[in-house]
């Protein structure tokens, strides 16, 4: 009998790792607005304690892309997963405003780096190099779906346990099912893997590699970075905002907690097309997708803000949320090849995570000045009209020699 492809079980070890640093990183929506009311703190407050997560695990994202080009993935994503635990279980104690910043914003913020979707994404492309697309965005649809079964559990037993609870309970998940998952699935793709050179086979040659500063300071590197860091900023505010705003315009707690975790679904088939896609055309039609469905999504919730519409909104954003995620890899490995390609990934990471915690902390911060959060879609909306005219100035070269596609992924 054949022996099974190995692959597949680093395959199902990207998803299960994504499953929980996703679905556990994504909690803190939810718990927004109970923290608020009894820790007595603002909004804004707690959002500048996820604008701190974002950047300090923005700065450790290059660190731990030179962790997996030069020592271990399995190395480095156990670590992470033994700090996101500490970090969780920490979160379960909070007794003051204060205690957030060091526990979620430094602890938490560095295990949940090493263990995100730059460093599974990588793992995941070295076993797949044929399909990357498609292995890349099974893996992060692990993202999706944790977003989806955790934050909906959590919804329906947060009134019952508590926040506090909740976090000991996702630090007990994280700590029993990753760390000896890490430890005893993740390894190195065997030498006789197949290469990118017997890939491409009849190929015309690739061009030579670049050096590390020229891939970083080159026009393609440095416009899909600006493209990152538009959807960080895009993303984290919704993520952090979407269900303390449907709350504040009537929608019941149970409801808008399971909003977030519908958006996990919708991500799911964004991340699954945007695979196909990208095997097929690259990584351009993917892109602008995702930033035309965003111009869409933020025009039609200004005006209406119903039940309804926030759950069209919901799920029309949650769509595009993860969409391009896989696609990173994608287009990197595209146009640079395989060298560097952690240190590449995990400094456009850094970027989306940056902006990202801006992005929350922005929402925080206009809502308490104004009231709500209408002024902050417009500036997404905004941004996105400007991320699409971005898109279109990037040209996807692909190795093989083919007329370039269009964009990069956000």
């Amino acid at each position: 009998m054949k022996r099974p492809d190995y692959s597949w079980a680093i395959l199902a070890a990207g998803f299960t790792v994504l499953f929980f640093s996703g679905g556990s990183r994504f909690a803190f929506g939810l718990m927004l607005r109970p923290m608020s009311e009894e820790l007595d703190v603002s909004r804004s407050t707690l959002s500048l304690a996820v604008a701190m997560f974002m950047v300090v695990s923005a700065l450790a994202m290059p660190f731990v892309g030179r962790l997996v080009d030069r020592w271990s993935l399995r190395g480095t994503i156990a670590v992470a997963a033994l700090t996101g635990a500490a970090g969780l279980a920490l979160m379960g104690q909070v007794q003051a405003p204060w205690q957030v910043f060091p526990v979620y914003g430094i602890i938490y913020a560095l295990g949940n780096s090493g263990a995100s979707i730059a460093p599974v994404v990588v793992m995941v492309s070295q076993w797949f190099v044929n399909r990357r697309g498609v292995a890349t965005s099974i893996a992060v649809s692990g993202n999706a779906i944790g977003q989806l079964v955790i934050v909906a559990a959590l919804a329906s037993a947060l009134t019952a346990i508590g926040w506090q609870n909740s976090y000991t309970i996702l630090a007990a998940a994280n700590a029993v099912i990753l760390l000896p998952l890490a430890l005893l699935v993740i390894r190195k793709p065997p030498s006789d893997s197949p290469s990118e050179t017997a890939i491409q086979g009849t190929r015309e040659p690739a061009a030579p590699p670049l050096t590390l500063r020229q891939a970083l300071t080159s026009r393609q590197y440095l416009l899909l970075v600006a493209i990152y860091a538009v959807c960080g900023f895009q993303d984290f505010f919704v993520v952090t905002h979407i269900v303390a705003f449907a709350q504040d315009q009537g929608v019941g707690s149970v409801l808008a907690g399971n909003l977030l975790a519908w958006m996990g679904v919708m991500g799911l088939l964004g991340i699954l097309i945007a695979g196909v896609m990208a095997d097929a055309f690259g990584a351009a039609r993917p892109t602008a997708i995702c930033f035309l469905l965003r111009i869409a999504a933020f025009a039609l919730i200004l005006p209406w803000q119903s039940t309804p519409m926030i759950l069209v909104f919901g799920l029309l954003y949650g769509f595009t949320f993860l969409i391009t995620a896989p696609l990173t890899v994608v287009f990197l490995g595209n146009i640079y090849g395989p060298t560097r390609l952690g240190t590449l990934t995990g400094t456009v990471s850094m970027v989306h995570q940056i902006a990202g915690g801006l992005g929350a902390l922005a929402g925080g911060w206009i809502y308490d000045l104004t009231g709500n959060y209408n002024p902050a879609f417009i500036l997404m909306l905004a941004l996105s009209l400007i991320a699409t005219a971005l898109t279109l100035t990037i040209r996807e070269r692909l190795r093989s020699g083919t007329t370039p596609l269009g964009a990069a992924a956000c």
